[in-house]
C-alpha cells in the first residue's frame, strides 16, 4: 500500500476519540492523575499489541515507553511527547475536562500542549497496523511525565538507555518543522536600596524604582554571542513576578516609605552559540549600570529553581537538509499540498522542548505537532483538521523514514 492509500483509512472519528479521551484524564504535571494517564498509556499499547512497560522517572512518576517492532530493514524512529499539563486558569467558558468537540475544534486542558501530538503518533501507528502492516525499522511511542519539570521525564528515559535513529517531538508547531529553538533557563535579581520617609525621597535608593526600570530592558535584551540572525532570533528575557516592599520581608504597611527592597523572577532564552554563564554575564553588565543610576544600589543575580537537581532544557537545532527534516517535509507536502515551513519557528523557537535532550544524546530529530495557535491559554484547542493531517503526516514520515511492509 502507498502512504496515501494508507492515510485514506484513517478513521477520524477514532482518532478524535483517541484524542478526547486522554483530554478526560486530569494529569496536572507531578500528581496522582499524571501517573493515571501514563499508566491507562501503557495499557493501551499492551492492547494494541506492542511492546511496552512503565519506566520509572521518581519514586511515583513513570513514562509509558511502547515499541512496535519492525523486521530490522530500516532505520527506527522514535515519537516523543509529555503527558503532564499545566493547570486550568480563570476565564475558561467550557469543560476543560469535558473534551467538547464542535465543527472546528477539540478542546481541553493539555489538548494542544501537547495531547493532540500524542494522540496524533498512536493513531499514526493504530492505523499502519489496521492496514496489515509492520514497520521495517522499530518505532518507539514515547509517553513521559515532567517536561514542565525540565524535560526529567525524558532525561530519565535516555539515562534508561532509549535510543533511535531519528525522532520526532510532537509539541505544538502547528505543523511547522522547528529545527532551531532556545535553551531555557530561570534566574532572581535581588535588589537593595535605602529607606527613607517620602518626604526625603531624594536621599533614598528607590529599589522598586530600579525594578521598573530593569523590567523593560530585561524584556528587550538581546545576548551577545549569537552565531547571526537565526540565533538572535530565538534570544528574549522576561520577567514574570516582581516584588517590592521594605525590608527582607517586603512590608507593605507602610507606603509612605521608599522601598528599599525589589525581587524579580524570569527566564532567559539563549541560542546554541551562547549559555547560561554568557547570558548572565550580559545581565550583570546591566545590573552594573543599573547601579549608575541608582546610587546606593546593590544587587544579587542568580538561577531559581524551586526544585533541586531539575534539568535544564538546553537549546536544540537541527540542520534545515537533515535526513529527519526532509523526511516530514515530503510528509507534509504530500498531505497539505504545500511547502512546510522549517526552521526558526517563532513563536514555537522560545519553547523549552524535550527535543533538546534527545538531540543531546546524539540523535537526529524534528519538533512538529499539531496545535500551539490557542495553546496554555482559556478554552485552550486544536483544529480538528490539523490534528487529522498530524496523524497523516506521521503516517508518511514512519513510512519514509522506517519503511513499512506487509505483516
Amino acid at each position: 500500500m502507498t502512504p496515501e492509500q494508507i492515510v485514506a483509512r484513517i478513521d477520524e472519528t477514532a482518532c478524535l476519540e483517541r484524542l478526547a479521551g486522554m483530554v478526560r484524564h486530569k494529569s496536572y504535571t507531578e500528581t496522582d492523575g499524571e501517573r493515571e494517564l501514563a499508566e491507562k498509556m501503557h495499557e493501551t499499547m499492551l492492547g494494541l499489541g506492542l511492546e511496552s512497560e512503565l519506566q520509572p522517572v521518581t519514586e511515583k512518576r513513570v513514562n509509558a515507553i511502547g515499541r512496535w517492532k519492525g523486521t530490522g530493514k530500516g532505520p527506527s524512529l522514535l515519537f516523543n511527547g509529555h503527558l503532564d499539563t499545566n493547570p486550568a486558569t480563570s476565564g475558561w467558558t467550557v469543560d476543560p475536562w469535558e473534551a467538547k468537540i464542535d465543527d472546528e475544534f477539540i478542546y481541553g486542558i493539555g489538548v494542544s500542549n501537547m495531547k493532540a501530538g500524542d494522540a496524533a503518533y498512536l493513531s499514526a501507528v493504530e492505523t499502519l497496523m489496521a492496514c496489515g502492516l509492520r514497520p521495517k525499522g522499530d518505532v518507539i511511542l514515547s509517553f513521559v511525565v515532567g517536561e514542565l519539570q525540565g524535560g526529567i521525564g525524558t532525561v530519565r528515559m535516555i539515562e534508561q538507555g532509549i535510543r533511535a535513529d531519528y525522532f520526532i517531538n510532537s509539541e505544538p508547531t502547528d505543523l511547522q518543522a522547528l529545527t532551531l529553538h532556545a535553551g531555557a533557563f530561570s534566574f532572581e535579581i535581588e535588589l537593595y536600596g535605602s529607606t527613607r520617609h517620602l518626604s526625603k525621597r531624594e536621599e533614598a535608593c528607590d529599589a522598586l524604582a530600579a525594578a521598573a526600570a530593569l523590567v523593560p530592558r530585561i524584556n528587550g535584551i538581546t545576548f551577545s554571542g549569537a552565531e547571526g540572525p537565526a540565533h538572535r532570533s530565538v534570544n528574549r528575557g522576561h520577567v514574570g513576578v516582581l516584588r517590592a516592599g521594605l525590608g527582607d520581608e517586603f512590608h507593605e504597611w507602610r507606603p509612605p516609605q521608599v522601598a528599599d527592597r525589589a525581587r524579580l523572577l524570569g527566564t532567559c532564552r539563549y541560542a546554541p552559540s551562547q549559555s547560561i554563564e554568557s547570558v548572565m554575564d550580559d545581565m550583570r553588565q546591566m545590573l552594573e549600570s543599573l547601579k549608575l543610576e541608582f546610587p546606593g544600589l546593590e544587587y544579587r543575580l542568580g538561577s531559581h529553581d524551586l526544585r533541586k537537581n531539575k534539568p535544564q532544557m538546553p537549546p536544540f537545532e537541527v540542520a534545515a537538509d537533515a535526513f529527519v527534516v526532509k523526511a516530514v517535509n515530503r510528509a507534509h507536502e504530500a498531505v497539505r499540498g504545500m511547502p512546510q515551513p522549517t526552521g526558526a519557528i517563532r513563536p514555537p523557537a522560545f519553547y523549552g522542548t524535550d527535543a533538546a535532550h534527545l538531540a543531546a544524546a546524539g540523535m537526529e530529530g524534528v519538533v512538529c505537532g499539531p496545535g500551539g495557535e490557542f495553546n496554555t491559554m482559556p478554552d485552550e484547542r486544536v483544529r480538528i483538521r490539523q490534528y487529522l493531517d498530524c496523524v497523516a503526516i506521521y503516517i508518511h514520515a514512519i513510512c519514509n523514514i522506517c519503511g513499512v511492509e506487509k505483516a
